[in-house]
């Protein structure tokens, strides 16, 4: 395993950061950080079993820069849980700017420089556990990378005991498959509880000595010790087979005794035991966010058949009131912010949210805070609500996502706002004093065709003439936002075809030609969207096969890097390197994303057990083939105030439904 001492690298980094670019997101420091000392568990209580005192060491990436990965709540979140405990270091790291990378690669007199944690700069490969959040799949590249600077072999098979263990979270992680070559190990769902109880594991293995029991060595039977729990996923403890016709998988299987056939995500219940982060880290250089962020509940049973942060993340568990009350004013006074965020899939769903907002804005309408509430849905959106969190005269725009043009489209995808509820909603809204709307829709979901596209130009041009006759004025703009729909793992549309680059663009371009061609209204709709290709890279990555790991590879020898920025990433890289590395296969890029999958095909994720039952998720998809087609008119209710509609969450995972009201108050204002 790694060494016992780590020496930092910013002596050697110092000299070099007066000539890159934004040199302050090296240098750590930032408020509410923590650096420990590197042997902590020496002195910690040990337990029972009296033996020496072992420290287990964990480096922290979102595999991106800085200003994108500092606000993410998952690896802020689990850098407070594991300090923690007073036998544990965390610290972090994040993906170096290309001006950065050269200079590391470049070196000094000791050689090229490694990847570093910005907390005490030590080197990454000198940790236990390297700990990798993946919210999209466009950050595999940054994980070779860093990886690669880290000088930590890129491929499992080819380290040893001196290399860290290389773990993967996030929701990417539910289909690892791509990137199970260079993967160790993953976790499904939360992870608050289950890096304590990997630490655990870890911590017992090295206070015996590392052993290798019956294992090739001892870095193997740490990893299966870790498998044999069923809540981590262990890749090289599985193998794959492929169908002779047509390259499909045949089979998934362990091959060794006592690994599980399927690993089991972990739920986190009670969300009150758990109010982080409670020391929010406050950035040193400019960031994607600047507030202070609190989850008030996790989860969503909206049912919308395109998500699979919704699905995943089941059941629906809210914290209490007094909890929200408690962090929100923790976190103002820990941190300095002015801005705070109420977060979650769907935040005005959170059964007590009248009673929150009007809390906080009582609390705080004498203050410089603003409160905000990003994540809002059509159908639970009220003013009275808005402009509880508007009091204080900061009034931001208001963002909605109807997702689909049409109605029908609507139907097809469970989002259940009828343009009328859309209408009503923002008439309201501009009345009371908003002048502008953002709306979010998607393109290229399954059945769509061009008509369903051209009638987002029409609901536009509909909400920006509501709000010229409501208010009288035409300062109304509405800003029309585009994304291009990548079928997910663990959906009703996971079985789905994936629209090509060239219909999307299509689309998109006529779209922009009638909104455009419209003098009336042109100037007041702002348009944006990406074109097809980055969506369809995103859907190899999304869905793919053990296989895709070496398209990765080939992208990122060739220089592929920060693929989810605009400006680095490039699609005839990908595309080249899919019909290089995949030459000698029966699959390429096509058979991955355009292909409409079959009810008895084997998904690679199949053996990752998110709670959803396959047969429901299939019976949803053919409910939304048959809702498409004028056949059927069925919609999925929120299970949270409707009865079960048998997903198989709760009872599969053993957990349930957490929801107010709890008829709890906010804390009252303490004068510190």
């Amino acid at each position: 395993m790694p060494s016992s001492t780590s020496a930092s690298v910013f002596a050697r980094l110092e000299p070099h950061l007066p000539t890159i670019s934004k040199p302050i997101q090296y240098v750590g420091g930032e408020l509410n950080s923590t650096v420990k000392d590197w042997d902590c568990g020496q002195q910690a209580d040990d337990g029972d079993d009296g033996a020496p005192g072992q420290t287990v060491r964990w480096a922290l990436m979102y595999p991106d820069a800085y200003e994108v990965g500092l606000p993410n709540q998952g690896v802020a979140i689990l850098y407070e849980v594991l300090n923690e405990r007073d036998w544990i270091v965390a610290e972090r790291t994040y993906s170096v700017w290309p001006d950065m990378e050269q200079v590391m690669r470049t070196g000094d007199e000791a050689g090229p420089i490694p990847q570093f944690t910005v907390d005490a700069h030590r080197p990454v490969r000198d940790f236990d556990v390297f700990g990798l959040s993946f919210s999209t799949e466009l950050g595999y590249t940054n994980m070779l990378n860093a990886l690669d600077l880290a000088q930590i072999p890129l491929h499992s098979v080819d380290r040893t005991d001196e290399d860290p263990i290389v773990l993967a979270g996030g929701h990417a992680a539910f289909n690892p498959e791509p990137v199970a070559d260079f993967l160790d190990a993953a976790v499904l769902g939360d992870g608050e509880e289950v890096v304590l109880a990997i630490s655990d594991v870890v911590r017992e293995w090295k206070q015996q000595g590392r052993p290798a029991g019956d294992m090739a060595s001892g870095r193997d039977e740490l990893l299966r010790r870790l498998a044999v729990t069923g809540n981590i996923y262990v890749p090289k403890f599985y193998d794959v087979s492929y169908s002779a016709d047509g390259g499909g998988i045949a089979a998934v299987m362990p091959n060794r005794p006592g690994i599980p056939h399927r690993v089991t995500k972990h739920t986190l219940m009670d969300l009150d035991a758990w109010p982080y982060p409670a020391k929010p880290l406050v950035p040193l250089a400019e960031t994607v966010h600047e507030r202070f962020s609190v989850e008030i509940f996790r989860g969503c049973t909206r049912g919308c058949r395109f998500c699979q942060a919704g699905m995943i993340t089941r059941p629906v568990r809210e914290r209490s009131i007094e909890t929200i009350g408690a962090m929100v004013e923790n976190g103002i006074r820990k941190s300095g912010f002015e801005e705070v965020g109420l977060l979650s899939l769907s935040s005005a769903d959170h059964t007590e949210i009248g009673d929150v907002a009007k809390g906080l804005a009582d609390r705080y309408e004498d203050s410089n805070v603003s409160l905000s509430l990003p994540s809002t849905r059509v159908d639970a959106f009220n003013i009275s609500l808005a402009n509880e969190f508007s009091r204080n005269g900061r009034r931001s725009g208001l963002t909605f996502a109807p997702e689909g043009g049409s109605e029908r489209m609507r139907k097809v995808i469970n989002k259940m706002v009828t343009e009328e509820d859309l209408i009503n909603t923002v008439s309201a809204a501009y009345s009371h004093g908003w002048r502008q709307v953002k709306l979010y829709f998607m393109c290229g979901l399954p059945t769509e065709t061009d008509e369903d596209v051209l009638q987002i130009a029409s609901l536009a041009k509909r909400v920006i003439a509501e709000g010229r006759k409501v208010t009288g004025q035409n300062d109304i703009r509405c800003t029309v936002s585009i994304g291009g729909f990548v079928p997910k793992p663990h959906t009703p549309f996971q079985w789905a075809s994936q629209l090509d680059v060239e219909t999307t663009d299509d689309r998109l371009q006529q779209l922009r030609d009638v909104v455009r061609a419209d003098k009336k209204y042109a100037r007041a709709i702002g348009f944006r969207y990406h074109d097809g290709k980055p969506g369809i890279i995103e859907g190899l990555l999304s869905r793919g096969d053990r296989r895709v790991g070496a398209v990765i590879e080939q992208v990122w020898r060739d220089g592929g890097r920060f693929d989810g920025w605009s400006e680095h990433f490039s699609y005839d890289r990908w595309i080249s390197a899919a019909q290089t590395a995949l030459a000698d296969t029966d699959v390429d890029l096509a058979w991955f994303t355009t292909r409409e999958r079959g009810y008895d095909e084997v998904l690679p994720w199949d053996h990752l057990d998110s709670g959803l039952d396959k047969d429901w998720l299939w019976a949803d998809w053919e409910d939304a083939l048959a809702v498409a087609d004028g056949s059927s008119d069925v919609e999925v209710e929120d299970c949270r105030w409707t009865p079960c509609y048998d997903c198989g969450v709760c009872p599969e995972m053993g957990t349930e439904i957490q929801i107010g009201p709890t008829g709890q108050k906010l804390l009252p204002l303490s004068v510190v």
